[in-house]
């Protein structure tokens, strides 16, 4: 068949970064998350023309999903920094924000762009070896003896997601919890490989925040009002349960694919039943007092289990299938059509109702030790409860990263500008083998350095959304915010603590504006002073990964020659 319209040519962009389209949009970009960054960042609302549901959020992993363009320079980052948070979780605004500051410097510094490239590789390989070495200056060790660390950990990824609205003593709370959930899914003692256990999260709207707590074991929802009388009746020991992956609606099509043959006159539907109840007496005969499936069971073999006083839990989901095998030790059965092995059943030590608002629920406890946990998270409407439950799942992941790396790097913006500075000495007192080793002349590699630089301090800048000033003080380089209401020569007497909260600010200090020229100087250390801790920390395994991406995707967006769109 012939074409009804002739096929158009593709469309081909030379040196996108050339092109003031591109660039509108990339800035365009930066300065949307640039607005969402750290904890008094501005919320966005995203709509589609078409319809949809409105997402209000400044998290990256929901906020970059939520924006389409029909760009490809800008997917490409898009998609480098979604790929980042899928498997960090955290430090995407980060990322973002330091990948489009550096390729903004490139651009205004005139550098060509494989000189910056490698400049930029250069100086991530220093930054990564500081990072890395036992004498970086901006990193803490994490004591797993005391729990204040993982809180401040938690407590600072969860008070950077100004969606959440959450007050001080509920953003305290959240924080608790949150380590408290996670200490519960570490096993205390697994022989062999550590397997780490699940966080089951239940949401509850129209309820405080400070209503929000923690169990060990499984909730699930139990909307069968009369059987809580059975469950206060049933005896606190190990009791047996069944677990069914397979659907017990009693449909044809739930018996799989193939040819199904019916002789006349067969009633099919009263022989599933049929089967169904057989199933039913196997159970009541083998004791079971909890009869679970992920999927519907036939409301007579519902009402023939109840009426021996079995309880069933139907519908309930994929997601509870696995966190339930692990705690009661049971197998899902898959089939109908056999009778059920022993080794299939499951076991829970005790049942109890629990009950949050509208929803009732029960609780199963493990027969033994077990790394399950259920997080209720209660908030007062549904936009804040969404945000909460995507924010407690990412501290969850950045948690467990501190099992890999018992780390973290002072967070406030303090490690960006310690960074910069550290950058800046380091680069000066190794020019000539620099230039050397780069292939590039002295002028172009100071541009390099200064446009690394100054992305960094960008970065940290980008915490201040109230019209204040972001500076760095010249002995430490630690970031401090200068309040826009406050007079210059009163700033030693307003600046209070810098933004970790390990350095106090002092008469004889000295600051310099963040993006300005001062000299270079190589970063004092802290006094090791046991009773200050740092009041906001970074994940560092996921900021390091961060810088490590940022700096690659900008790379890879300056090596960028053309772009070729099919438009057909």
């Amino acid at each position: 068949m012939s074409r009804l319209s002739k096929k158009s040519p593709s469309l081909c962009t030379d040196l996108p970064l050339d092109n003031a389209d591109i660039c509108k949009k990339l800035d365009l970009l930066r300065q949307l998350l640039r607005s969402c960054f750290g904890p008094t960042g501005r919320l966005k609302q995203v709509h589609n023309n078409i319809g949809g549901h409105v997402v209000t959020t400044s998290t990256s992993s929901v906020l970059l999903p939520a924006i389409s363009s029909s760009q490809p320079f800008i997917n490409l980052i898009k998609t480098s920094i979604l790929n980042h948070v899928s498997r960090f979780s955290d430090c995407g605004l980060f990322a973002a924000i330091l990948c489009l500051s550096l390729i903004e410097q490139a651009k205004q510094s005139g550098l060509r762009g494989n000189v910056a490239i490698r400049v930029n590789k250069h100086l991530l390989g220093l930054c990564t070896s500081y990072l890395q070495g036992e004498d970086c200056g901006c990193k803490v060790k994490l004591d797993f003896c005391s729990s204040q660390s993982l809180i401040t950990l938690a407590r600072s990824v969860i008070s950077s997601k100004p969606t959440c609205v959450l007050t001080e003593p509920e953003t305290l709370h959240i924080s608790r919890l949150a380590v408290q959930a996670f200490l519960l899914t570490v096993p205390c003692s697994s022989p062999g490989i550590v397997s780490l256990g699940k966080i089951v999260t239940v949401s509850v709207e129209g309820h405080g925040v400070l209503n929000s707590t923690v169990f060990p074991g499984v909730l699930l929802d139990m909307p069968d009002v009369f059987t809580i009388d059975k469950v206060e009746n049933l005896p606190s020991d190990a009791l047996r349960m069944v677990l069914f992956s397979a659907s017990l609606a009693g449909d044809l099509s739930e018996l799989g694919d193939g040819i199904i043959e019916v002789h006349p006159g067969v009633d099919t539907d009263s022989q599933i039943l049929d089967q169904l109840l057989e199933l039913g007496k196997q159970v009541v005969k083998d004791e079971v007092k909890l009869f679970v499936c992920q999927k519907v069971i036939h409301p007579v073999l519902q009402q023939y289990l109840r009426g021996h006083g079995i309880i069933v839990i139907e519908r309930l989901g994929i997601t509870l299938m696995e966190p339930l095998t692990q705690l009661t030790g049971a197998q899902p059965v898959a089939t109908l059509h056999t009778t059920i092995p022993a080794k299939a059943y499951g076991r829970v030590r005790d049942l109890r109702i629990r009950t949050f608002g509208s929803k009732t629920m029960l609780h199963l406890h493990p027969p033994g030790e077990c790394a399950i946990c259920t997080m209720i998270l209660c908030h007062r409407n549904e936009t804040m409860l969404s945000e909460l439950k995507v924010v407690c799942q990412k501290t969850e992941h950045v948690l467990r990263l501190t099992l890999r790396e018992p780390s973290a790097l002072l967070g406030g913006g303090c490690t960006e500008t310690h960074l910069a500075a550290y950058i800046r000495h380091k680069s000066m007192n190794e020019i000539p083998e620099t230039v050397s080793a780069l292939g590039c002349s002295q002028t172009e590699c100071l541009l390099g350095v200064e446009g690394f630089c100054r992305s960094l301090e960008a970065v940290a800048a980008a915490l201040e959304h109230d019209g204040g000033s972001s500076l760095m003080d010249l002995t430490h380089a630690h970031h401090w915010s200068h309040p826009a209401d406050v007079l210059t020569e009163h700033m030693g007497d307003s600046l209070g603590s810098c933004g970790c909260g390990l350095v106090e600010s002092s008469p004889n200090q000295k600051w310099t504006y963040l993006n300005s020229k001062y000299p270079q100087f190589s970063p004092a250390p802290l006094s090791e002073d046991a009773s200050v801790q740092p009041r906001v920390l970074d994940s560092f395994t996921a900021k390091l990964n961060a810088l490590q991406v940022a700096v690659e995707t900008a790379n890879l967006a300056l090596d960028v020659r053309y772009l070729i769109q099919d438009v057909n």
